[in-house]
């Protein structure tokens, strides 16, 4: 017998009579023994606390996928509320100490932080203190958040809980690893090295429960693709998240994707979640990723996912003939992305057609930097790509002269900054433009952030779509100062708003009830 840790609680006594355990039938398959055990343990919280853990059919499925296959590593990724941390729990025993455990075993569960560790622990240990059998013949050391199995299956074997804070997965054999919400993890470290720890044994299992991160190149989003593709057979992913396409607000949607609602997970409540973010888009992003398991940003941007597609419809080219059309140019370092919008009325809408400009030298390290696919903006035309490791101002005095040529154009808003490199490319191409200086601060921008979002929330907005413009725009948000009035700020460091503070600029120059001076005298900026 091994001695009882630091902080372990007395072993129970010894039950006068043994019980046969489910999961020890012969007739059981690998998937039937490990469902047997997880539905032998008892539920220790919530409103079936007392009660046998009986597994949700989802829950089955990928139990069944995974334990029935050759799969090394599965992620099953569902809304919070359905039941994750019972399921980890009962897995990571389940290897410890049940039908798929081994001598000397090591399970491992990661988690974000210290906090969120012990949350795994600390359920694991009242399964543990709730069956005599399991109590008799682990030890328990709470401070280090750690169990050793003393005797019986699994003699030998340990589990432990790690955080990402920690960085502590290298030197380790996991029989077993689960990551709960991995989602959360800000890097990839935790997660790589528990990867290449599998192979120290014959047979290894990764888990990952969580909810889905917010952008395309998480870890997690990426873990979750390449399995969806079936590009490796020994990668199984099961994912429950609501359509794109599907209303967010809609009951039967949250149903859909909510395998617990009716057995443990109570509807109204989602549904009052749900109406809450309906009322406040700023709430709308949480809710969608944490309740319906979308893969969109909690951040609050400055416009919600939902308003910005609703204006997808593609801008007619009759608007930018008819007129007048106005201008909002963002210049950039010469190594950065420079963004140029213009809008025109027709029919009570504001077509918006929107170009940007980026040195091809260096666009991958960008690409990495910014995590955005340069290279596929470029090739869908939506991104020139100047010669060079410099944003050629050639290119853009040219584009800015030939849709002078092309359109009515009324004014060219601009940001002060480096507009003396433009104005030497303007001069020796001899152009004329009518431009007009446009400041960045609150009082300035104010008047612009109401009356884009004002046309968006209207449906006065046509963008057709525009990936670049569109992932500016998701990448700001709204800073306001003492006196209420309101800019855009970056959500992240990394990403652009280059597009976002150009259309803000050309709407501005909409708006204006006032002529620009340089307009009131008859005169036009020239260089």
């Amino acid at each position: 017998m091994g001695q009882r840790g630091p902080g372990a609680r007395p072993r129970a006594a010894t039950p006068s009579k043994a019980r046969r355990y489910p999961w020890r039938k012969r007739s059981l398959t690998r998937a039937g023994k490990v469902i047997a055990f997880l539905e032998f343990l008892p539920i220790t919280k919530g409103v079936l606390a007392g009660k046998r853990m009986k597994l949700l059919p989802e829950q089955r499925a990928f139990i069944e996928a995974v334990y029935g296959g050759n799969v090394r590593i599965a992620v099953l990724s569902e809304p919070r509320g359905n039941g994750k941390t019972g399921l980890l729990s009962g897995l990571a025993l389940c290897h410890l100490l049940g039908p798929e455990a081994e001598p000397r075993g090591e399970v491992y569960s990661a988690a974000i932080d210290r906090g969120q560790a012990a949350l795994l622990f600390a359920e694991m240990e009242a399964i543990i203190h709730a069956v005599p059998e399991f109590d008799e013949r682990v030890n328990i050391i709470r401070f280090h958040k750690k169990l050793e199995v003393l005797e019986g299956d699994g003699a030998g074997s340990v589990y432990e809980a790690l955080s990402a804070d920690a960085r502590r997965a290298h030197g380790l054999s996991p029989t077993l690893w689960v990551y709960d919400e991995m989602a959360q993890a800000k890097s990839r470290e935790l997660l790589d090295n528990l990867v290449t720890a599998m192979g120290k044994r014959a047979r290894s299992l990764g888990i990952v429960i969580s909810t889905q991160a917010p952008r395309d190149d998480h870890p997690l989003s990426q873990l979750i693709d390449d399995g969806l593709s079936g590009a490796d057979p020994g990668v199984h992913v099961h994912l429950i998240a609501a359509p794109e396409d599907a209303d967010p607000f809609d009951p039967e949607t949250i149903k859909a994707c909510n395998p617990a609602v009716g057995h443990f997970l109570q509807l109204d409540e989602i549904v009052a979640q749900a109406e809450q973010a309906r009322r406040m888009p700023s709430f709308e992003a949480r809710y969608r990723n944490l309740r319906l398991n979308q893969r969109i940003s909690q951040d609050a941007s400055f416009v919600s996912p939902t308003v910005w597609a609703a204006c997808a419809d593609e801008p007619l080219q009759e608007a930018f003939e008819a007129g007048p059309v106005y201008c909002g140019l963002d210049l950039s370092a010469r190594h950065d992305l420079t963004a140029l919008v213009y809008a025109a009325q027709l029919d009570d809408a504001w077509h918006i057609r929107a170009e940007f400009f980026a040195p091809r030298e260096g666009v991958d390290d960008r690409a990495h930097r910014d995590r955005a696919p340069y290279q596929q903006w470029a090739k869908a035309g939506l991104l020139t790509l100047c010669p060079g490791r410099s944003v050629d101002y050639e290119i853009v005095a040219q584009r800015l002269a030939e849709i002078c040529d092309d359109y009515p154009v009324a004014g060219i808003a601009f940001d002060r900054w480096r507009i003396d490199v433009l104005g030497k490319e303007l001069e020796r191409l001899g152009v004329t433009l009518p431009l007009t200086p446009h400041g960045q601060g609150f009082r300035d921008m104010s008047p612009a952030v109401e009356t884009l979002e004002a046309e968006l929330l209207n449906g006065r907005i046509r963008h057709g779509g525009n990936e670049l413009l569109g992932w500016c725009v998701a990448n700001s948000m709204v800073d306001t100062d003492p006196a209420g009035n309101r800019k855009l700020n970056k959500a992240r460091s990394y990403g652009r708003i280059d597009g976002a503070v150009a259309l803000l600029m050309a709407l501005s120059r909409t708006n204006s009830d006032a002529e620009p001076e340089e307009f009131a005298e008859g005169r036009l900026i020239a260089f």
